[in-house]
């Protein structure tokens, strides 16, 4: 099941997952690369507001998924 950043519900949250995500974009911009290559992957097909608002969408679903799980969040050693 898939869950979405929409307009409903907090936009102060909504903002603050957008902002996080921008500043993700922005970082992989100076550094000239992308650690992440889903996030390397969108950036190629689509524009950087729109990767931004996919990645919100991917961190939201990752913070609901640790708080109902109630797990702390695990690095992914890079492949």
């Amino acid at each position: 099941m898939r869950y979405r950043v929409t307009k409903m519900g907090q936009r102060d949250v909504r903002r603050l997952l957008v902002t996080g995500a921008m500043s993700v974009i922005s970082a992989s911009e100076r550094k000239g690369r992308c650690d992440d290559p889903w996030l390397a992957n969108m950036l190629k097909k689509k524009p950087r507001l729109v990767a931004a608002v996919a990645l919100a969408n991917r961190m939201a679903g990752q913070l609901w998924a640790m708080m109902v799980t109630e797990k702390n969040y695990e690095i992914r050693a890079a492949v």
